[in-house]
């Protein structure tokens, strides 16, 4: 094992703790622990267009949403979600939920997980409500392979968000993703 990896994303309350790194497994897998405090949540559905997650509780409850199925796991519940599928999580509880996630293929979700967390200190620096618009469409299309928005289409996602990088290179405004991106690499971002 190369050593674990902790990312805090301080806009979702994740705290993420990398178990079993990619590289470890020739590709195939990347474990990590998600804990999630009380109130803490994924910012909003989306959808892994190659990659199966499945979400093991070890303590906590967490309410999750599969397709149009919403249900609430607890300790030693486990649910898969498979590749393509839109999905949600948050905490369902009043103390912190910690669950086992496993992600196949690996890909990039790693580096995805560390560069939403860059995003979300970056998003609270600037005291933005919502994230930087230009930096979240670079984001979607260096991730296209690991996160896709949901209900739209691929090819129509792909295209806003080549435009709006193919701009944003003539004006510099990717220039703030590209800082953000220098530095997602580090070892760790707690």
């Amino acid at each position: 094992m190369t050593g674990q990896r902790v990312i805090h994303n301080p806009i979702s309350g994740e705290l993420i703790t990398i178990r079993t790194r990619a590289e470890d497994t020739g590709g195939e897998l990347l474990e990590w622990e998600l804990v999630l405090a009380p109130g803490g949540r994924v910012p909003s559905s989306h959808a892994h267009p190659e990659q199966q997650e499945r979400f093991t509780i070890v303590d906590g409850r967490l309410r999750l949403r599969v397709g149009g199925k919403r249900m609430v796991l607890g300790p030693g519940d486990s649910a898969t979600i498979p590749r393509g599928t839109v999905h949600s999580f948050a905490n369902a509880g009043t103390t912190p939920v910690r669950v086992n996630v496993e992600t196949r293929p690996a890909l990039a979700m790693e580096a995805l997980l560390a560069t939403a967390a860059e995003l979300a200190r970056a998003q609270l620096t600037a005291r933005r409500r919502l994230p930087n618009l230009v930096s979240l469409a670079l984001f979607m299309r260096e991730y296209a392979h690991e996160v896709r928005a949901p209900y739209l289409p691929a090819p129509f996602a792909e295209l806003i968000t080549r435009s709006i990088a193919v701009v944003a290179g003539w004006f510099g405004l990717d220039l703030p993703y590209r800082r953000l991106r220098a530095g997602r690499d580090e070892p760790a971002n707690a």
